[in-house]
């Protein structure tokens, strides 16, 4: 992730949601973003998360900001 984008907080749409289970068994919540402002819009890139953050019906297309901090990447839909 910290190749992709420096750390920051980015304005982001959501595209996709996807339910499923790491390499441990774990489940986690792969979030699929497009950047929607600044140097990096239109990069697209997917984010995984270990706790739900929506269903898809309810988060596919809201805003969203993704923050990243050393280099580790934190989702938050908007409202």
């Amino acid at each position: 992730m910290s190749a992709l984008l420096p750390d920051g907080t980015y304005d982001a749409f959501v595209i996709d949601v996807t339910e499923e289970s790491d390499d441990s068994g774990q489940p986690q919540t792969l979030v699929e973003l497009t950047i929607v402002a600044g140097e990096h819009k239109g990069l697209v890139l997917q984010v995984a998360t270990e706790s739900s953050i929506g269903r898809f019906e309810d988060i596919v297309g809201m805003p969203a900001t993704l923050t990243v901090t050393n280099g580790s990447p934190q989702v938050r839909i908007d409202d």
